[in-house]
């Protein structure tokens, strides 16, 4: 079965499916909204009634809860609505845990970097010396750890447990290793030649994670948790492998379905087994420990010079690269930020910030369509409210 990718940094920052029994009720059988509850403190440059206003709907059929912490240097301000779930209607869990996605990458990446100044990892030394086994003789030309870092390895994705919706959800409870991934990926030959174009996928990461474990002798998790959560301050952080659930308190979340009769329902999503996404997005996390690796990170707390450079450094001579190690480059009304966003059913997160921290956005939105390209109007609002 052929695994979907996706792009990351929320587009809107650039502007600043059938199923079985359905446990969620239709958006017109939704509690009343719950008022968005914020915290203002004294700054310059954030219009708070307009981020205020764009988290002021949820829930809505966009999303059922919103958490927001813009920060830096220009003021700061934290909003949170919605709903804790839709049977109990209780207000959204300010402090919740969920499933932060592909931004498990600036993790992944950070591990690596560290590891390079340790001098235990070449960037520029070939990934095929590191992890023989793997590769086939199809891969003639040498991709190197950095290339995998900046999503230019020319490597093909690999198999998931799906194509669509349905048929993803009808395995969320299999397990996929990891493994099995990287070697369905390898067997389909290399898609371009490394280094001449950059495509953003997930099996970049997933190999940088068996490369850890191979210079280590170490579990991915353990290794960046000791390498990164806990020099960040992510103490609420975890990387939850085969167990389906988010453990502590967190916020439900949802997925549209449209019915054959043509009326919406939501399935709860929150369950799930995510190891296929292991270290390329499996990471459970918590705004303010996100926020933390945002603030740890940008200012060399976490990986040091020169190696973090690698994750404000964009591939030259590739046409139309966004991608560092780790990152994503945006412009914005002339500012540019540097960040990373993930999603997984039910569950949508971004960290971006300007590289000297004056302005810095983290939000987890429980959007009722987390995985579609398409806009999502509280996430566009949420944007252009804190980046403008």
């Amino acid at each position: 079965m052929r695994a979907r990718t996706h792009s990351v940094l929320a587009a809107s920052v650039v502007l600043a499916l059938s199923v079985g029994p359905l446990a969620a009720p239709a958006f017109a059988a939704q509690p009343a909204s719950v008022a968005a509850h914020a915290t203002d403190r004294p700054g310059d440059g954030l219009d708070r009634d307009v981020l205020r206003a764009a988290i002021d709907a949820v829930p809505d059929q966009h999303a059922t809860a919103a958490l927001v912490r813009v920060g830096g240097t220009d003021g700061d301000w934290r909003g949170n609505a919605g709903v804790r779930d839709l049977t109990s209607g209780r207000p959204a869990h300010p402090n919740a845990r969920f499933r932060a996605g592909s931004v498990t990458k600036v993790v992944t990446a950070a591990t690596v970097l560290r590891l390079a100044a340790q001098d235990r990892i070449d960037l520029d030394a070939p990934v095929q010396g590191y992890l023989p086994d793997l590769f086939t003789p199809d891969f003639e030309k040498p991709i190197s750890v950095r290339q995998l870092l900046n999503h230019t390895s020319g490597i093909q994705p690999g198999d998931g447990l799906g194509d669509d919706f349905a048929e993803v959800y009808a395995h969320r409870f299999d397990t996929l290793p990891p493994q099995r991934v990287a070697a369905s990926a390898i067997a389909k030959g290399p898609e371009f030649e490394p280094g001449k174009q950059q495509r953003y996928l997930n099996i970049n990461y997933t190999i940088l994670g068996l490369l850890i474990e191979k210079v280590t002798g170490r579990s991915y998790a353990a290794e960046a948790t000791r390498l990164v959560l806990r020099p960040a301050g992510m103490r609420h952080t975890y990387f939850p492998g085969t167990d389906p659930r988010v453990h502590g308190p967190h916020n439900r979340g949802y997925q549209t379905v449209e019915q054959p009769d043509g009326t919406v329902r939501l399935v709860d999503v929150t369950e799930w087994n995510h190891a296929d996404r292991w270290a390329a997005g499996d990471m459970i996390s918590t705004l303010a420990d996100l926020e933390r690796l945002l603030t740890e990170l940008f200012e060399g707390r976490v990986v040091p010079q020169p190696e973090l450079e690698e994750m404000f450094t964009t591939p030259a001579g590739v046409p139309g690269a966004t991608h560092s190690a780790g990152l994503q480059r945006k412009e914005v009304g002339g500012e540019v930020f540097w960040g990373k966003s993930g999603s997984r059913y039910g569950y949508s997160a971004l960290i971006v910030g300007t590289r000297d921290l004056s302005r810095t956005l983290v939000y987890s939105v429980n959007a009722t369509d987390a995985k579609s390209s398409d806009p999502n109007p509280v996430i566009d609002a949420i944007t252009v409210a804190a980046l403008k």
